[in-house]
């Protein structure tokens, strides 16, 4: 190094000494660098503020570390100091004496070279650890040598390099990345950190009361395995690293046991919240509660985790034991139900053959138990709405039956049983219910078609037969067009949502018309926009999907019969589909 050196190379220098002072110490964004040149020697300060803890040794260490590796052909004396900021004096320095390297024929530095370390034979490393006031001269040379700082200096320095800087940024790049790698020269903060988890993670483990505390500790012992990662293989105590890894990933994976665990009781706790509505499910919810409990009682009382465990257990067990009992309670009225579809079926194969008075008893009698047994489900039973369906196709075979039994004498009941379940009819065609009024039409009609021909309200029946046939027929059409519109919006719905919602619908007399959501255009647009862009897969995809969205589209509009038009969030028309198309 030459001491009438540039001021643009010292800037340089002074530079590449900060950013490895970022490698190696923790502290390091707060330094600032600065470099001058006083009889031939070369002066490196490094200024903090007083609220820092320094390393000295280590901050040295560093600094004799770079500069041994940008030495020139010649033998060089620098001097290093530590200042505070505001202040005029040093509270530390040292003087470096770095000697000549040996080169390759190539003229670069040998292998040897880059594993060069504070204790290196090559440099002369004395400290001083106060400086009195004598020595504030010194620091002259500093006055006006510039600035810098990680967080200021924001534009890339272009040096006239001298040869042998430019030789030590080479150097840098390649033996020195090694030496900078944890726990290889540094102390090694990642093992001492795992070995403190490693001891005191049994007694947070001991002290959680909860999932959330259990998953914070967990998260710990995670941190602590991902850290020891970073020890390359090459470094001293990279086995020791392994061992603790080892040992903190035991105890990660007990602690993932239970967490799994609760998390699956406080799943099936959610469930609970809520009335089951078939027999499976709550066989699934018992499954839930069967695979908390389990891991759980597999814990010792030797294990930290055993007080936490103990204490959830009670409660697992008595949620368990209330679902087995919804388990035993459903099943038998299942059983219930199973039986009056059974009974049903009887009453059916009898009404096929009867031939007499009698028959047409026995026929109404069984269509009376199988409906008995219906009602009696109670609401809270899974099979309940079930046994309602029923109930409405069994009573009107219940009263066909009676009907037929009766014969003359029920005629007129019968007759006005076809009126009154017609003008029930009529009230849910009023209110659009066409299931309802469907079936109830369908009811009427069978009433009054039952009337026995030489019942004298067989020609009244007649003109009832001839109506209800078309307001039945009527709120078939009716019913059908409801299911199908209501299809094309379940359809429509389940197509326009996709993670974001992509379009809104509605569906009138014109047909079908579809409106993309301005969410959805501005993904689509930048995806045009930035074509070879590192999103072009994206762009691909959105334009795909816009196509496929295109496609269902139609789908949809065919199976409702209607015509498609499909605008943007602009209403600029982008597709549209006809009847016929």
């Amino acid at each position: 190094m030459k001491v009438a050196v540039q001021q643009q190379d010292l800037q340089l220098l002074a530079k590449t000494l900060q950013e490895q002072l970022l490698v190696e110490v923790p502290s390091a964004e707060v330094f600032e660098v600065k470099c001058a040149v006083k009889k031939d020697e070369l002066m490196v300060l490094v200024q903090h503020t007083s609220d820092v803890i320094i390393n000295t040794q280590l901050i040295f260490a560093v600094l004799e570390e770079v500069l041994q590796s940008l030495v020139p052909h010649k033998e060089q004396r620098v001097q290093c100091f530590l200042r505070v900021f505001g202040e005029q004096l040093p509270y530390a320095k040292c003087f470096l004496t770095l000697q000549q390297r040996a080169a390759w024929e190539d003229g670069e530095a040998t292998p040897d070279s880059y594993s060069s370390s504070p204790s290196s034979p090559s440099s002369a490393l004395t400290y001083f650890p106060s400086l009195d006031e004598s020595e504030e001269e010194l620091f002259d040379p500093f006055a006006d040598a510039p600035n810098l700082s990680v967080l200021k200096s924001a534009r890339q320095v272009q040096p006239i390099l001298l040869g042998a800087v430019l030789l030590g940024i080479i150097v840098l790049g390649g033996g020195a990345y090694f030496l900078t790698r944890p726990c290889v020269m540094s102390e090694c903060k990642e093992i001492q950190n795992a070995e403190q988890l490693k001891t005191k993670s049994p007694q947070l483990m001991r002290r959680a009361k909860s999932e959330k505390e259990l998953v914070a500790v967990q998260q710990q012992l995670a941190q602590a395995s991902a850290a020891l990662n970073t020890i390359p293989s090459w470094a001293p105590r990279y086995q020791m690293s392994e061992e603790l890894k080892a040992s903190l990933s035991g105890r990660s994976e007990k602690i993932n046991q239970v967490v799994k665990a609760l998390q699956l009781a406080s799943l099936a706790a959610q469930k609970v919240q809520t009335p089951a509505y078939s027999l499976e499910e709550l066989q699934a919810r018992q499954h839930l509660w069967r695979q908390a409990i389990a891991p759980l009682e597999a814990i010792n009382s030797s294990s930290e985790l055993y007080g936490l465990v103990q204490g959830k257990l009670l409660n697992y067990r008595v949620r368990l034991h209330a679902v087995n009992q919804q388990i035993f309670t459903e099943e038998k009225w299942l059983k219930k139900l199973t039986a009056a579809k059974a009974v049903a079926n009887a009453a059916q194969n009898r009404e096929a053959t009867a031939k007499s008075l009698n028959d047409w008893q026995k026929v109404r009698s069984t269509w009376l138990v199988a409906i008995n047994a219906l009602n009696i489900i109670p609401q809270s039973s899974t099979g309940y709405q079930e046994a309602q369906k029923l109930l409405i196709d069994y009573k009107p075979k219940l009263a066909v039956a009676r009907d037929r039994a009766t014969k003359e004498q029920l005629a007129v009941k019968t007759y006005q049983q076809a009126v009154s379940t017609a003008k029930q009819a009529k009230v849910y065609e009023q209110q659009k219910q066409w299931q309802a009024a469907t079936t109830y039409w369908d009811q009427a009609l069978r009433s009054a078609e039952q009337i026995s021909r030489d019942s004298l309200y067989y020609t009244p029946a007649q003109s009832l037969i001839e109506s209800y046939s078309a307001a039945l027929k009527q709120a078939q059409e009716k019913l059908q067009v409801v299911s199908s519109l209501q299809q094309s919006r379940t359809d429509l719905n389940k197509t326009c949502i996709n993670g974001i919602r992509i379009c809104t619908f509605t569906i009138d007399n014109r047909g079908i018309i579809v409106r993309l959501t301005p969410e959805y255009d501005q993904v689509r647009q930048n995806s045009l926009v930035n074509p070879n862009s590192q999103m072009s897969n994206t762009a691909v995809d959105i334009s795909n999907h816009l196509q496929t969205l295109r496609e269902a589209l139609a789908v949809i509009s065919d199976n409702a019969n209607l015509s498609l038009f499909l605008y943007d969030s602009q209403s600029q028309v982008i597709y549209t589909r006809t009847l016929g198309e």
